[in-house]
């Protein structure tokens, strides 16, 4: 993993400069982009300790590269972690992190409220390989103690929830779960490092899409596991990676997201500061029947939201009055909004996730997971506050009309 002389500086210094000085790199301001896949070795002893682990180097680009190295170690610093990995995907982060956690007998304990591809793949996927899958309603500490059995190795959560903006108290299910010995794994790309850090409130893994927030602009796809435990992060990309999933970055995405982190600060302080305009009209609109939102005081976990969180997020999820119909008029009736999944671009996304990114919950899942068939989400972008407030408005009102 790079070194690098900005350890003490604050969040966005690190952000844009930690682990690289531009002398040892002929000058170059932008570090570079390695992109080859296999490097040359200066003897043949040299190669077999790479290969055997007693030597640090590249040999393989799905092992390691300079340039994900870089990305890597400027993650570690982001979320206080002692190492991370990242993958071509945020699935491919959650999986193969948890493929490297886990063992036919093991059991997962859930939170009620996950993403619908991460939702699968423990209920679909790991089930299918002897991995006893339980859910159980983090959002009350008790709960999740009494939940606990002998078997539990992994606590996986998302907080806030996607897509209804649910918290979980992390500081204190992390103290439960490492009571009864197993590992806190939490989903943190709503908050991304900058607003939340789970390693901090106790977890053993952060994982990220960083096709969201810390790419940010929509043009990349890439995901990120980080690790308050640099053993269990090689053993991560040693297994998980390198074995099970294959899930291996590109050294190009790998700049693009470096190059969205130099701007993370600003974007999230923007989307913050949007998304609570957009859940203050949404909550006085007659349209509206109940708006998912930290920052707001209305919110069930608003105190929560203020201990763990430095920020509210981006994220709005609400429902109206006229249920599925009348969201569905909503996003029909958006202008400036685009209708997409996904989140965290400088654009607005408006999605339905009952059809489209939680559609692999069954219906009965759907009502006993809290996702409920006319919740319409968005992801609160960057453009004019006032051009964005006009257009949700009149949405609004179309979809009062009928």
């Amino acid at each position: 993993m790079p070194t690098s002389p900005h350890k003490k500086t604050g969040f966005s210094t690190r952000a844009i400069h930690f682990g690289y000085t531009p002398a040892q790199h002929q000058g170059a301001l932008v570090p570079p982009i390695y992109t080859s896949a296999t490097y040359a070795f200066p003897d043949a002893a040299y190669g077999g300790r790479c290969f055997a682990g007693t030597e640090p180097g590249y040999f393989y680009t799905r092992v390691g590269n300079p340039t994900l190295a870089l990305l890597e170690a400027r993650l570690a610093s982001l979320e206080e972690g002692a190492g991370a990995v990242v993958f071509g995907s945020g699935m491919g982060a959650v999986t193969a992190t948890l493929w490297s956690m886990l063992e036919q007998g093991d059991e997962v304990l859930a939170d009620l409220t996950l993403y619908g591809c991460t939702f699968a793949f423990l209920n679909h996927g790991l089930t299918r390989f002897g991995v006893t899958v339980r859910h159980v309603d983090m959002t009350d500490p008790a709960k999740v103690a009494q939940a606990m059995g002998p078997k539990t190795r992994v606590v996986y959560l998302e907080s806030p929830a996607n897509p209804n903006m649910r918290l979980v108290d992390i500081a204190a299910v992390c103290t439960i779960a490492h009571a009864g010995g197993a590992r806190v794994v939490v989903d943190n790309t709503y908050c991304t490092p900058y607003l939340q850090q789970p390693l901090c409130l106790g977890a053993d893994v952060s994982v990220h899409s960083m096709t969201k927030y810390l790419g940010g602009h929509g043009d990349l796809m890439a995901g990120a596991a980080i690790f308050a435990d640099a053993e269990l992060a090689q053993r991560v990309r040693v297994f998980g990676l390198k074995d099970m999933t294959g899930a291996v970055m590109s050294a190009q995405d790998a700049h693009l997201v470096m190059r969205g982190l130099k701007t993370l600060t600003l974007r999230m302080d923007r989307h913050c500061q949007s998304a609570q305009k957009v859940a203050e009209l949404l909550q006085a609109h007659a349209a509206t029947a109940v708006v998912h939102f930290p920052g707001l005081p209305t919110f069930a976990q608003h105190d929560l939201a203020k201990r763990q969180m430095r920020q509210f997020g981006g994220m709005v999820a609400f429902e109206l009055k006229g249920g599925l119909q009348a969201g569905i008029r909503f996003m029909d009736a958006l202008q400036l909004v685009t209708r997409a999944v996904s989140l965290g671009d400088a654009e607005t996304l408006a999605q339905h996730p009952a059809s489209m990114t939680h559609a692999t919950y069954t219906l009965e899942e759907r009502q006993a997971h809290g996702i409920s068939e006319g919740l319409v989400r968005l992801s609160v972008g960057l453009e004019d506050m006032d051009d964005l407030l006009a257009d949700i408005q009149q949405a609004l009102d179309q979809a009062d009309k009928a």
